[in-house]
C-alpha cells in the first residue's frame, strides 16, 4: 500500500557488516555489552546515549565519568592521573625495584622507634683494647658470602621488583645441630650491606663490606643481621675493608645494635653497644689502596635471638613510603601537603616531591609567598638526613600555630629522598650510575642522573616564579661531631655576612646540638658541582649543606653523648623555629646577629695574622679582606673519586677518544704572545726579501759573486731573536724605497763589500754578525733625524775568500701587531 515505507522497513532489517564487526570488537575488549546485531532503532538510541552521556546503562563503559551516590552518571570527568603510578590509600605500597643482579630475601623487616631513657655516652678507651690479627679466609671459614654483586667495570642495565630472578639461595652455613653456635649472617634486604663473613675463632668474625654497586670504593655504611646468638658470651666483630683513615670510632662512637626479642617483649629498639672499640689501619699489603679496620666486642642479651648491627639508625625507602602514605590518608594534612612524583630513578623507583603551603585567599597573596627548598639522602648511607627531614615534616604538617604561620608565608618544596636506588641497595655514597650525585648538579645527562636533573630544573622554574629564601640539603658526617652547615660566601658587599645569620641563629636555638664554630663558607673548586654551590650560583643567597654527625654532641648538656633519632628530629623543629626568627619583621635579632658576626670575624682575622706572626691595623679596612682567605677548606671527602661520567658511558667515551686520536691532524702550535708573533713576522719577511734579492741578482748576472749559505736562516733566526726584540718600528720607513726607484747592481755590491770590511774590523774573528743594525753603546745618543739609509732594505748574503762567512743586511723595519 505504501511501497516507499515497505522499502525502508526492508532496508532496516538488513544488518550493517561494518557495525557488526565493530560491536564484536568492542564486546571482546569489554567496552560493549549486549547483542552483536542491533536494529537501527537501537543504533539511534546508543548514539543518543553517547551524545548526552546521562542515561543509565550506557553500553560504552568509561572510567572517566563520575557516578553519584544513586549510581547516575555525572556530566564531569575525574581528575587526571599523575604521570607515574602512585600508591593509593587502599592499595599496597610500591615495592622497591632492585638491579637484576641483586638477590633479595622475601622477608620484610620492621624496626620500632625507641628513645633510650638515659644518655648514651661515648666509649672511653682504657688503653687495654686488643688489636686483633687479620687472618682472612685462608686461616678461617667463610660462613657468608655474596656472589650476586655487580663486579667492577660492569654497569647498571635494568631493574625489577624483587631483584634477581630465580630461587633465592641460602648463603648462610647449615647448622649441624642445636649445639652448633655458628652465627648466621644476612644482608640481602633493603639498605643491607655485608659482602662476606669469615669465622676465624669460635666467637670471632671478620667482616667485609660491599662497595657501592658498580664501583670499588665507598665502604662506610654497614647494616646486617645475625641469628643463632648465645647469651653471656663475648663475640668480636672486625670490619676489615673500611677506606677512610679517620673516623668517629676513634673518639668514642659506638655501633648500633637491635635485638628482635627485646623489641617484641620490652619495646626496646636500637641502642649503642660495644666494648674494646678500635679503629686502626689494616697492615695486610695487597698492592691496592690501604684499608682500615673497625673492631668491637659485644655480648648478646638472649639465646637464639635475631639481632641487627648498623652504622647509624636505618631509614629505608619503605619507611619513607609508609610515612608519605599516612600523610596522604590524613584528611587534614592532605589539604595543605600535595604529594607528587618528581621523576623516576634509574631503577624506576619514584622520587617524591612534597609541596607544603596553606591555600591562599587571593592570587596576589599566593604570588607574594617566598619559597624554601629542602632535600635529603642524596648520599644514601647518610640516614641521619632522613631523621632530620622526618622531624621537619612532623612539625610543619602539625596544627601548631608556628607551623600554620610558616605555611601561610612560605611555599615549601621538599624532596625527602633524592637517591632511592642507593638507599634500597645499601650504597654509602653513589647512585646506580656509580657516581656521587652531589657532584653532578650541573649535569646535562638527564638519563644518567634523573633525580638531580629534575631537582635542579624544578628549582630553576621556581626561581622564575618567586624568590627562594633558603635551600638546605641534609647530610651526615663521619669525622666530626655535632651538627653544622657548609655555606657560600656572598660576593655582594650589600649582603656581606648575611649568609651566616641563619646558621648563627640556629646555633642559638639548638646550643647543645648545633656548632657554629664548625661551619664553613668557603667555595672550593672541587665542590662546584654540589647542590649548595649550584643553587647559590643560581641566585639563592642562603644555600646550605647541613651536616649531622654519625656520633653525638660535644656541646652543652649533651656533651659526650650520642645523638638519638629524637635529637635529630628535634633539629628539624629547630630549623622551622629559626626560619621564623630569620624572617621576623622586627629585625632586632637579625641586626644583633650581624653585629656579632662582624666581631667574630675580626677575632678570626686577628688570630690568623697572629699565627703568621704579623701585625695589622684592621680599622676601616678589615671588611675588604676576602673571607675565603681566612677560612680553611671543608673536610676533604672522597667524593671526587666518584666524579666524572657515569660508569656505562666510560667505555663509550674511551672509544670516542681513541678515534679522535687516530684521526686527529697535527696542528701548528698557535703563537701566544705579541713578541712571538713579531718574531715570526720578521723571519717570514727576511725570507721573502732574500728570495727577491737573489732573483734580481741572478737576472743581472751577479749570481757568481754571491754564494748561498745554508746556515743563513738558522743564524738569522737566532740573531734576530736576540737583538731585534727591542727594535722599534719606524713608520716612515715601512715601505723602504719608492716603488718607482730602480736597483743598481754595482752600487749594491760595493755597498755590501764595504760593510763587510767595516764589520770585520770591529767584530772579533769567528763572531756571527748580528741581524739587526748596530746600535750605539751609549743609550743617550740618538740617531740623526735627517739621516736616511742610502741603500735598499734588501738583504744580501756574501762571503769573502779566506774569511769567516758572515751575514750582512741593513736595518729591518718591522710591522708590529697592535
Amino acid at each position: 500500500m505504501f511501497p516507499a515505507l515497505e522499502t525502508e522497513l526492508k532496508q532496516e532489517t538488513l544488518p550493517d557488516p561494518y557495525e557488526d564487526f565493530m560491536y564484536h570488537h568492542l564486546q571482546y575488549y569489554g567496552y560493549f555489552k549486549g547483542p552483536t546485531c542491533l536494529p537501527s532503532t537501537m543504533h539511534r538510541q546508543i548514539e543518543a546515549v553517547s551524545r548526552d552521556s546521562l542515561m543509565i546503562g550506557s553500553p560504552l563503559k568509561s572510567r572517566q565519568l563520575l557516578h553519584d551516590e544513586f549510581g547516575e552518571v555525572q556530566p564531569c570527568l575525574r581528575e587526571p592521573r599523575d604521570l607515574f603510578a602512585f600508591f593509593s590509600s587502599s592499595g599496597p605500597l610500591q615495592a622497591p625495584r632492585w638491579p637484576i643482579e641483586c638477590e633479595v630475601i622475601k622477608e620484610s623487616l620492621c624496626h620500632i622507634e625507641w628513645v633510650p631513657p638515659q644518655p648514651e655516652y661515648f666509649y672511653q678507651p682504657t688503653g687495654n683494647e686488643k688489636l686483633p690479627e687479620i687472618v682472612g679466609e685462608e686461616k678461617g671459614t667463610v660462613v657468608y658470602q655474596l656472589d650476586s654483586v655487580p663486579t667492577e667495570g660492569s654497569y647498571f642495565t635494568s631493574a625489577r621488583v624483587g631483584g634477581k630472578r630465580g630461587i633465592i639461595r641460602e648463603l648462610a652455613v647449615t647448622l649441624q645441630g642445636p649445639e652448633d653456635n655458628t652465627l648466621l649472617f644476612e644482608s640481602r634486604f633493603e639498605s643491607g650491606n655485608l659482602q662476606k663473613a669469615v669465622r676465624v675463632d669460635t666467637y670471632e668474625y671478620e667482616l667485609t663490606l660491599r662497595t657501592d654497586l658498580y664501583t670499588n670504593k665507598h665502604t662506610q655504611w654497614f647494616y646486617f643481621r645475625v641469628q643463632n646468638t648465645r647469651k653471656d658470651v663475648t663475640y668480636r666483630f672486625t670490619i676489615v675493608n673500611l677506606l677512610k683513615p679517620k673516623s668517629l670510632y676513634t673518639v668514642g662512637m659506638k655501633p648500633l645494635m637491635y635485638s628482635q626479642l627485646d623489641a617484641n617483649t620490652h619495646n626496646i629498639g636500637w641502642r649503642r653497644e660495644g666494648k674494646e672499640i678500635r679503629y686502626f689501619k689494616n697492615n695486610t699489603e695487597d698492592g691496592q689502596q690501604p684499608f682500615y679496620c673497625l673492631t668491637w666486642t659485644i655480648q648478646f642479651p638472649h639465646d637464639q635471638d635475631t639481632c641487627f648491627f648498623a652504622h647509624f639508625y636505618p631509614y629505608t625507602y619503605t619507611d619513607l613510603q609508609c610515612y608519605l602514605l599516612s600523610v596522604a590518608n590524613n584528611p587534614v594534612q592532605s589539604q595543605f601537603c600535595k604529594l607528587r612524583t618528581l621523576c623516576r630513578s634509574l631503577a624506576g623507583n619514584t622520587v617524591y616531591l612534597l609541596t607544603i603551603t596553606n591555600p591562599s585567599r587571593t592570587p596576589q597573596e599566593a604570588a607574594a609567598k617566598k619559597a624554601v627548598v629542602l632535600s635529603a639522602r642524596v648520599h644514601p648511607g647518610e640516614s641521619n638526613g632522613s631523621w632530620i627531614m622526618k622531624g621537619f615534616l612532623d612539625f610543619i604538617l602539625s596544627n601548631s600555630p608556628d607551623a600554620q604561620l610558616l605555611r601561610d608565608i612560605f611555599i615549601f618544596k621538599v624532596v625527602p629522598m633524592l637517591n632511592p636506588d642507593g638507599v634500597i641497595v645499601g650504597n654509602y655514597r653513589c647512585s646506580l650510575a656509580g657516581r656521587d650525585l652531589n657532584r653532578h648538579y650541573k649535569t646535562v645527562l638527564k638519563e644518567s642522573f634523573p633525580c638531580i636533573w629534575y631537582t635542579r630544573n624544578m628549582i630553576k622554574r621556581l626561581l622564575e616564579e618567586r624568590e627562594v629564601l633558603l635551600y638546605c640539603d641534609f647530610h651526615g658526617h663521619s669525622r666530626k661531631n655535632n651538627i653544622f652547615v657548609y655555606g657560600c660566601n656572598s660576593n655582594d658587599h650589600k649582603y656581606w655576612l648575611h649568609e651566616r645569620v641563619f646558621p648563627l641563629m640556629l646555633s642559638k636555638n639548638a646550643p647543645d646540638k648545633f656548632s657554629f664554630q664548625s661551619c664553613n663558607f668557603k667555595v672550593q673548586k672541587c665542590k662546584e658541582g654540589t647542590g649548595r654551590v649550584v643553587m647559590w650560583r643560581m641566585g639563592i643567597l642562603n644555600s646550605y649543606t647541613m651536616e649531622s654527625t654519625f656520633g653525638g654532641s660535644t656541646l652543652g648538656n649533651k656533651r659526650d653523648t650520642h645523638f638519638t633519632t629524637e635529637d635529630l628530629k628535634s633539629l628539624g623543629y629547630h630549623v622551622c623555629d629559626t626560619l621564623l626568627d630569620f624572617c621576623d619583621p622586627d629585625r632586632t635579632k637579625f641586626i644583633q646577629c650581624l653585629a656579632e658576626l662582624k666581631e667574630l670575624l675580626q677575632q678570626e682575622i686577628h688570630k690568623k695574622f697572629n699565627e703568621l706572626g704579623q701585625d695589622m691595623d684592621l680599622e676601616g679596612s678589615w671588611s675588604d679582606i676576602s673571607l675565603s682567605d681566612i677560612e680553611s677548606s671543608t673536610s676533604g671527602s672522597d667524593s671526587s673519586l666518584s666524579d666524572g661520567l657515569p660508569v656505562h658511558l666510560l667505555n663509550i667515551a674511551h672509544e670516542v677518544n681513541q678515534k679522535k686520536k687516530m684521526y686527529k691532524k697535527k696542528k701548528k702550535k698557535p703563537l701566544q704572545t705579541r713578541k712571538q708573533r713579531n718574531e715570526q713576522y720578521q723571519k717570514n719577511n727576511l725570507m721573502r726579501e732574500l728570495k727577491l734579492t737573489e732573483d734580481i741578482l741572478e737576472r743581472a748576472g751577479f749570481a757568481s759573486t754571491l754564494q748561498k749559505q745554508p746556515t743563513f736562516f738558522r743564524n738569522s733566526e737566532n740573531a734576530n731573536s736576540s737583538t731585534m726584540r727591542n727594535e722599534k718600528p719606524r713608520l716612515n720607513e715601512l715601505h723602504g724605497r719608492d716603488k718607482g726607484s730602480s736597483l743598481d747592481p754595482s752600487k749594491m755590491t760595493s755597498l755590501i763589500l764595504t760593510k763587510n770590511k767595516e764589520r770585520m774590523q770591529t767584530e772579533k774573528p769567528g763572531f756571527t754578525v748580528s741581524c739587526s743594525p748596530k746600535r750605539s753603546t751609549n743609550p743617550s745618543q740618538e740617531p740623526v733625524p735627517d739621516m736616511k739609509p742610502s741603500w735598499s732594505r734588501n738583504t744580501y748574503p756574501a762571503t769573502k775568500r779566506g774569511c769567516t762567512a758572515m751575514t750582512v743586511y741593513p736595518s729591518l723595519h718591522i710591522y708590529t701587531y697592535p
